[in-house]
């Protein structure tokens, strides 16, 4: 339950919790779903209850914190349902236009603020959001498949091509199952090298535990091809150490 200034006990201690996830570069996972990582169209759907992340301030610590454009925006929208609930809450709001480090989270707040929170001007930069957030998506898909030319025309080492696999994926904020697709195509590819191989081993860490499960399991039950078998070895061991010890 909020109190007169809109703000909720639960809401409060989200955003500090959200402050260490932060701070430790912890992903963000859906509300009562901690194997379902928190997506920026999971914010701009006002259908969605994401329970205390409808506090205006855990949507205050994303948007001013996350690293990735996209989820940011996506935080501030949100927020505007808020508008007009307290003065408190619009000034917060405003006060995204000063400490988020996105220039576009600026703009967003500018627009709002300077419209005196008119529900229309809202409405149309809720759609600009929604269009923003797709095509971020797709430019840092063009940018991953450009990278996998410039490996495979030897224009582009392997580390850093996994480490940019990875922040772009991130940044983009690329769906977990297109993720796994990705990597496990890279993983029983023929024509990708091992060492590029337990390159990405070494970052499957950087994925929920889950996903990790399911990119090992499938992994494991692609034919057998002498290309495969050092690294299908190699999951068997990253198997052993995960929680459960078992795939399911």
């Amino acid at each position: 339950m909020s109190n007169n200034l809109g703000i909720t006990q639960q809401g409060l201690q989200l955003a500090l919790d959200l402050r260490e996830t932060y701070r430790a570069s912890k992903p963000l996972f859906v509300p009562g779903e901690s194997e379902r990582l928190l997506m920026p169209e999971h914010l701009l759907n006002r259908n969605i209850n994401l329970d205390s992340f409808e506090d205006p301030l855990p949507l205050a610590m994303v948007a001013t914190r996350d690293p990735d454009s996209p989820m940011s925006v996506a935080a501030a929208v949100r927020m505007t349902n808020h508008a007009g609930k307290s003065r408190l809450i619009n000034e917060v709001f405003a006060m995204l236009g000063d400490t988020s480090k996105h220039p576009v989270v600026k703009q967003l707040v500018g627009l709002v603020k300077d419209s005196a929170f008119d529900p229309k001007t809202i409405k149309v930069v809720h759609l600009n959001a929604e269009k923003f957030v797709s095509l971020s998506r797709k430019r840092y898909t063009q940018a991953l498949r450009q990278n996998l030319k410039s490996l495979l025309a030897g224009d582009l080492e392997p580390r850093t091509f996994v480490e940019e696999f990875f922040e772009l994926s991130e940044a983009g904020n690329l769906r977990v199952d297109i993720r796994k697709k990705l990597i496990l195509g890279l993983l029983t590819s023929e024509n990708i090298r091992p060492r590029i191989k337990f390159l990405f081993l070494e970052n499957l860490t950087r994925l929920p535990i889950p996903i990790q499960k399911e990119i090992i399991n499938e992994a494991l039950k692609a034919p057998d091809k002498p290309s495969l078998e050092a690294i299908k070895q190699e999951l068997a061991w990253i198997n052993l150490d995960l929680p459960r010890n078992k795939v399911h």
